[in-house]
């Protein structure tokens, strides 16, 4: 083999596991580009990604196994519920210590899209709600297995029909 092909067939090599390496780690957002929630997915991506683990933001943040934990990491969101208020007094108040999150990590009306955001998608892994939930009573507004974005019509009518049961489809 000659000089010349020989050193380009190692170039091509080490650029496609160059590139392949690369590729590597990187998560994408879940969140069709269309929808609603894709800027909040990003602010998530941006703001959150260190600490809480989320497929729907493409982030992985926390520990996967309870040994290697540190304490900066924050909850799954995989394998956890949340509500919009839990997640909106989270981010105002840094977490619920107050001890590692920064409070106000996002504010204004981006922090009240990410708190809808991570509230409908969160616990995704988890299974169903339990039951009693997200009952009037308790004063949160849980939203779980919800509708895709994309289905807008089903998404409506369960916001405006059943805001006090927090029962979504599937539960």
């Amino acid at each position: 083999m000659t000089r010349l092909p020989k050193s380009i067939t190692i170039i091509a090599a080490a650029l496609a596991v160059s590139v392949s390496v690369a590729a590597c780690g990187e998560q994408k957002i879940q969140v069709a580009a269309d929808s609603p929630q894709r800027h909040a997915a990003e602010v998530f991506k941006q703001r959150c990604a260190g600490c809480h683990t989320f497929s729907a933001a493409g982030t992985r943040g926390s520990a996967a196994n309870i040994r290697t934990r540190e304490r900066t990491d924050g909850p799954n969101f995989n394998v956890r519920h949340e509500c919009v208020e839990r997640v909106l007094y989270a981010i105002q108040n840094g977490g619920f210590s107050g001890a590692v999150m920064p409070g106000n990590i996002v504010v204004g009306r981006e922090a009240d899209e990410v708190a809808e955001f991570v509230a409908r998608y969160a616990g995704r892994q988890a299974g169903a709600r339990p039951e009693g939930m997200g009952d009037a009573a308790n004063g949160f507004r849980c939203t779980s297995q919800t509708p895709e974005p994309s289905d807008t019509t089903e998404n409506q009518s369960q916001q405006s029909g059943s805001a006090d049961s927090g029962s979504g489809p599937g539960e």
